[in-house]
């Protein structure tokens, strides 16, 4: 079966060829459903599917569409290694690992093709401790360029272009990037939001890992994404907090290309609020080790310019059907390549990166 077979036109093809594979490997998927319908009226969920023992004191995490329509890499990813002989033999020669696969971390903005969540949020900056009132981040470059990131009509003007070059020219582009990406929590339709309260997404992932979780002393986790980087190329990103140990252990098991925000090393702006802090208060007592496996797309302009009109469109309900159904594909076409050459490249790289972490849950002590 080629790669390009694993991957879909639509969320709901891609749940279905992700439960499928899951049927034929007789493994069983526990679904945790959304209270809302998808674009086309199907029902959504985030599923979980163990490979392995229950009590598995080794843990490999596999997660898709974190930023939901990044889920049509993901789920192709998820799907593929499903449905690989050699990945399940690898497998069953460890009797002490199990495999979690998360399909659709945020199965809404997967099916109606928006990054973020049901509740416009990024579902990457809202990991923050809202219950205790703590001061959100503060993001000043955001503030400066918000209205000609997101102006009243759509496309922008050459005058709301210009406010972003000024702002490039007096920053750099790095510094342009920050701005717009690290994640900003005053503008509700904005882009990288990070919310004021735990998403749906937040509250039902930090139950799984909970749940899932409890008995693993060592937990590895590969988050699938796109969007960042040369296209087709697989950038390991260093999922984790600041911790030069932990991120020494991942370039042990991963190589030493393995990049970080923290160093300025990644592709990747600074960020705020990510979503794998959960894992430790999920999971206190395991040893943790994680990437980002990022797979460039187009460039980071084109990127931009996407999410800014899906965030307009968001906005203006009434916009013109042709101009809408416009703004969608460039969004999908920004997070996923549809074609076979790039599908291929992502589950290679992707096969080799669950190995490594195998490798490395199985060399733990």
């Amino acid at each position: 079966m080629s790669a390009a077979a694993h991957f879909a036109q639509s969320y709901a093809e891609a749940r279905q060829k992700f439960l499928a594979a899951a049927e034929a490997a007789r493994l069983d998927v526990e679904a945790h459903w959304h209270p809302l319908l998808g674009r086309d009226g199907e029902r959504l969920a985030m599923d979980v599917l163990r490979q392995g023992p229950r009590d598995a004191r080794r843990l490999l995490i596999i997660s898709s569409a974190c930023h939901g329509v990044e889920g049509f890499c993901g789920s192709g990813i998820q799907t593929a290694l499903l449905r690989d002989p050699m990945w399940h033999e690898t497998l069953q020669a460890l009797p002490d690992l199990a495999v979690l696969y998360i399909h659709a971390l945020n199965p809404h903005g997967f099916s109606f093709w928006r990054r973020v969540t049901q509740e416009g949020v990024d579902l990457n900056r809202n990991f923050h401790d809202f219950a205790h009132h703590a001061a959100l981040p503060a993001n000043p470059g955001y503030e400066e360029i918000a209205s000609a990131l997101l102006p009243a009509h759509w496309p922008p003007s050459p005058a709301d272009e210009a406010v972003l070059r000024d702002y490039a020219d007096r920053h750099g582009e790095r510094g342009l990037q920050t701005a717009v990406s690290s994640g900003q929590y005053t503008h509700e339709l904005g882009l990288f939001y990070g919310g004021h309260a735990p998403t749906w997404s937040n509250v039902t992932l930090r139950h799984v890992l909970a749940e899932q979780g409890r008995d693993a002393q060592h937990i590895a986790w590969i988050d699938l994404h796109t969007g960042l980087g040369p296209c087709g190329h697989g950038e390991r990103i260093w999922a984790g907090r600041d911790d030069a140990a932990s991120i020494a252990r991942a370039r042990q098991w991963w190589g030493p290309e393995v990049t970080s925000i923290y160093d300025g090393s990644s592709s990747s702006a600074p960020l705020q609020g990510l979503m794998w802090n959960a894992i430790h208060e999920a999971c206190p007592s395991a040893t943790y080790t994680g990437i980002a496996l990022e797979y460039g797309t187009v460039p980071w302009s084109q990127v931009v310019d996407a999410l800014r009109a899906d965030h307009w469109l968001e906005a203006h309900p009434e916009a013109p059907a042709e101009l809408a159904a416009t703004i969608k594909r460039q969004i999908r076409d920004a997070f996923y390549v549809d074609r076979e050459d790039w599908k291929q490249q992502l589950v290679e790289q992707a096969a080799v990166a669950a190995r490594q972490a195998l490798i490395g849950l199985a060399s733990s002590r």
